[in-house]
């Protein structure tokens, strides 16, 4: 059976989740800011939390059954779903960061990852850059395979053939559990996106769909395991991982990044695609 229709939304629902989307962004943007060695991952989930509630919206990951924070941030080996603590953070630790907001029933959701600053030897530091640049790259590239497929599939292929191009020798490896989703009035919300190639051609791709891609890249094996904690999702190696992720629409016009403030026009300009805004 394919999907509901409802799964594809109008015009007009399009445009209500354009700020939450941009909402997430300036949360994140407020998180990025305040990273730097000494500061705690609980420090900065108060930091999005209180730009969120600015705006009148409310954070969703906060609406999940058990989880009473506004960000989840990962550091080093620990890929997603990390809960914010006090431990400082120390210069060359890896942070993802991933958070969403919800603004009138309408919900954003997007990461990103960052190498704490400050003097941390290179061999530690230049392993976890490139890491997250090949991972961006990689969500980048899926977004661009969007605004040209037929199938949700060939956003999962084009981001494992990005990832394999640009991987040092022995590769990476990519989280097979966990995946990207479709988003608007729930975060969570079919279909699912992969981040690796799979047999089935995937939800067809046509205007009024909006979904969240995410890769999730490790520098060694992608077998995880939840911490104690029930949430905390880390690398069963102990190697370092990273998380990128953006919510995307697709309308008559083409595609728009929801959780970019260009749509995503700098970061898409490499692929030879172009943003368009959602037309009512």
């Amino acid at each position: 059976m394919g999907l509901r229709s409802s799964v594809y939304k109008k015009p007009a629902q399009l445009r209500s989740m354009i700020e939450p989307g941009l909402i997430t962004a300036d949360a994140l943007d407020a998180v990025r800011a305040l990273v730097a060695p000494g500061v705690t991952t609980l420090e900065l989930d108060a930091a999005a939390s209180a730009l969120i509630t600015s705006r009148g919206a409310v954070s969703n990951f906060q609406m999940v059954r058990g989880y009473r924070h506004t960000i989840c941030a990962s550091v080093n080996e620990q890929v997603v779903h990390g809960i914010p603590n006090d431990r400082p953070l120390r210069a060359g630790d890896i942070l993802s960061i991933d958070a969403g907001a919800e603004l009138r029933g309408w919900n954003g959701d997007s990461a990103f990852t960052v190498i704490v600053p400050g003097d941390a030897p290179d061999d530690i530091v230049a392993p976890r850059r490139r890491l997250s640049e090949v991972t961006e790259g990689s969500l980048w590239a899926g977004i661009a395979a969007l605004s040209r497929a037929s199938h949700l599939g060939e956003v999962g292929a084009a981001i494992e053939q990005y990832i394999q191009a640009h991987a040092p020798d022995g590769g990476y490896g990519i989280l097979r559990d966990y995946v990207g989703h479709g988003i608007g009035r729930k975060m969570h919300e079919s279909p699912s996106i992969f981040n690796y190639a799979v047999p089935d051609r995937g939800a067809e791709v046509r205007p009024g769909l909006a979904v969240a891609i995410e890769p999730m890249v490790v520098i060694g094996e992608q077998e995880t395991f939840v911490e104690d904690d029930g949430w905390t999702v880390s690398t069963l190696d102990g190697t370092a991982g990273s998380h990128w992720e953006h919510s995307v629409a697709v309308h008559d016009g083409g595609i728009w990044v929801l959780t970019a403030h260009d749509g995503g026009a700098e970061k898409l300009a490499p692929f030879g695609v172009v943003p368009k805004e959602i037309d009512s």
